[in-house]
């Protein structure tokens, strides 16, 4: 059974996002096992790149400052062979076209997978795009996760249909970041995603407090988190993994 599989057995997923070498390498590594430590069943680690569309601006300004401190795609392979040797969590990446594309799609499925990469998230690859990539990453079992968002719409079924690992509903319209309130009707977009998926799904963008994430969680096999993390990072730096830790425990207690 494939890691990915695994994490959504017990109950419902928590998914925190982490941006790789922000506050800096070390501290990112400390922070991805202080979330594990404390219920994470899956973690995304966010590759840096200089335009990362997708995101608003807690994740932009975390980009620019790993770049800034010199975090290269090699730097985030050996931070993750270095987690391999500790967890059997699964892990994703989550970064750009771009980024994968200047590195060579084959030669980073082949790292990723030494590394013990699990799965790869690109949100700017539309989905009649992503066989360049799908692909290459099928031939070297890596799920290319798909994104389903409320604009898929008559794609919705198609997409799930071809999904692997599990398929990441964006519940919100725009970038990431925190959100006081998800006004998008999730039990029909999460329904007709269930509907015609033969993988879990899990629902991110805007959630931010337990609350949000235990309404969320009777939609979706789990939950996604990303700003909100990074915020607390920022807030912390060096310190974060403490803080990271107890409020993964907090969002894992919340969806149980």
């Amino acid at each position: 059974m494939s890691r990915i599989k695994k994490a959504f057995e017990n109950g419902k997923a928590f998914i925190p996002f982490i941006t790789a070498g922000y506050p800096d390498v070390e501290t990112s590594e400390k922070n991805i096992l202080s979330a594990i430590e404390n219920g994470a069943d899956l973690v995304e680690i966010g590759i840096p790149f200089s335009d990362p569309t997708a995101e608003g601006p807690v994740i932009q300004t975390a980009n620019v400052e790993a770049l800034k401190n010199g975090i290269t795609t090699d730097k985030v392979f050996e931070m993750v062979k270095r987690l391999r040797k500790v967890t059997e969590v699964p892990l994703v990446f989550m970064t750009y076209a771009n980024v994968v594309f200047s590195y060579g799609i084959e030669r980073f499925c082949t790292c990723a997978k030494e590394a013990g990469v699990d799965g790869v998230i690109l949100p700017d690859v539309p989905f009649e795009e992503k066989e360049e990539f799908s692909e290459i990453m099928k031939k070297f079992d890596i799920d290319m996760i798909s994104l389903i968002a409320p604009t898929s719409e008559n794609r919705i079924s198609m997409i799930a249909a071809e999904a692997n690992g599990f398929i990441y509903i964006v519940s919100s319209l725009g970038v990431t970041g925190v959100r006081s309130k998800i006004t998008t009707d999730i039990p029909t977009l999460s329904g007709h995603v269930k509907s015609a998926a033969k993988v879990p799904c899990a629902i991110g963008f805007g959630i931010s407090t337990p609350e949000q994430a235990k309404e969320m969680a009777k939609y979706a096999d789990g939950v996604i988190v990303g700003s909100a993390i990074i915020r607390i990072i920022g807030k912390y730096g060096k310190d974060a993994p403490k803080y990271v830790g107890e409020y993964v425990k907090s969002m894992k207690d919340a969806i149980r």
